[in-house]
């Protein structure tokens, strides 16, 4: 019984190991093509924009003005 406790109190460092590999791995080749600076404006514009879409999808969806 006392190797489930020790298992237990492992979960949580290996849950952030997940989550921390999982964002390294997806950001890497996105941080990669932000090197050169006309990248960075494409990049920023196109998060921008896609951020405004949704706002405003979600505010219509819910009625805000």
């Amino acid at each position: 019984m006392s190797n489930f406790w020790v298992n237990l109190y492992k979960f949580p460092r290996f849950l952030i190991a997940v989550f921390l590999g999982f964002f390294l791995t997806t950001f890497q080749p996105i941080f990669k093509l932000l090197k050169s600076k006309k990248r960075i404006t494409t990049f920023s514009i196109i998060i921008t924009l896609t951020i405004r879409v949704c706002y405003k999808i979600i505010a219509k969806m819910i009625d805000i003005e």
